[in-house]
């Protein structure tokens, strides 16, 4: 079985409830039907029943639960604990009703922060920032996490290195120019996400345009500290660098390049030094390897929220969604 298929096998035997708030978007509709014929997760969809059922007269989404947030019975508790979290910042009775009432990421998250729903993966047309900022405001980070960070998930076709074809990278996503320190912090998170998703030990390369010291530069001083600080924090991670791609995956030229390193050539997360590099990687691979990305999925927020490409189709929803329930499970 491919990945996903182990991801879809996982989140069936633990069924778990995810919101999805862009009932408006057909993609999420048509992602709801198979979701539900799948038996992936219990989805939650918000808007006007009428308006959703209308919307989906051509599709299956009977088992979906709806909520208006105009009629619902539990719109007065979400607002009364937004004003509750958000009162140091100002936060009127009035301000939080006009939240809640018009800003369905809002009260998706809220739904999961009221223990309501497991998750909520949003996105297909809202942005990250639009996605992830009630998240911070309302879940917050994780226990013991320094930093919410972002990683895809890849499922690289007919290709021999990292797991088989997979692999995690980060951060392709969220942090524009991470330090040291929070480059060690995405590779920690990183590790744990792909052991966690695909059930084998990882293998974590921090990657930049040198090899173990064969460039001078601050950037690539950045990625030395940064392995420094993860080894530190994580002793048993199995994790080197810096590393040069080629390095990193491929055996012939780790052992050449990095002969004295276990992750050299067999790596499988990688970790990129700043934003530009992991966005512009992840998409190279994707559509030169024709390789399947699912995210970006974030790692460190109290409860899985996981953003989507606005380019998304049906069926991105719904491995996003498959991936975001298992995530719920290890919760």
């Amino acid at each position: 079985m491919g990945f996903i298929d182990v991801i879809k096998e996982k989140a069936r035997a633990d069924k778990k409830t995810i919101v999805l708030p862009e009932s408006e978007d057909r993609r999420v509709l048509e992602a709801t039907a198979t979701i539900l014929k799948e038996g992936l997760a219990n989805v939650v969809l918000i808007g006007n029943e009428e308006q959703i059922k209308k919307d989906a007269a051509d599709l299956d989404i009977a088992g979906a639960i709806i909520v208006d947030p105009a009629t619902s019975d539990k719109t007065q508790a979400y607002i009364d604990k937004l004003v509750e979290l958000r009162q140091k910042k100002g936060m009127t009775q009035e301000q939080a009703r006009e939240i809640m009432l018009n800003q369905r990421t809002y009260y998706g998250v809220m739904i999961v922060k009221m223990g309501d729903a497991d998750g909520m993966v949003s996105g297909a047309c809202h942005s990250t920032a639009d996605t992830l900022r009630p998240s911070l405001q309302i879940l917050k980070t994780k226990p013991g996490t320094k930093l919410v960070s972002a990683f895809f998930l890849m499922e690289v076709p007919n290709c021999e290195y990292g797991e088989n074809g997979t692999f995690v990278f980060g951060d392709c996503g969220l942090n524009q120019n991470p330090t040291s320190e929070e480059l060690a912090a995405i590779a920690v998170s990183s590790a744990e996400s792909f052991k966690m998703l695909v059930g084998k030990e990882p293998k974590v390369a921090m990657l930049s345009h040198s090899s173990m010291g064969s460039a001078k530069h601050a950037d690539v001083d950045k990625v030395v500290e940064a392995v420094k600080i993860a080894k530190e924090t994580a002793p048993e991670l199995m994790l080197d660098g810096e590393l040069q791609l080629d390095a990193a995956i491929v055996p012939s030229v780790g052992a050449s390049k990095a002969p004295n390193s276990q992750v050299a050539g067999q790596a499988n997360v990688l970790i990129f030094p700043d934003l530009d590099a992991g966005n512009i990687g992840y998409k190279l691979v994707q559509r030169l390897a024709k390789a399947e990305a699912y995210g970006p999925m974030t790692q460190g927020i109290a409860a899985p929220v996981n953003d989507l490409s606005r380019g998304c189709s049906a069926s991105d929803i719904v491995g996003v969604t498959a991936i975001t329930a298992v995530q719920c499970q290890n919760q």
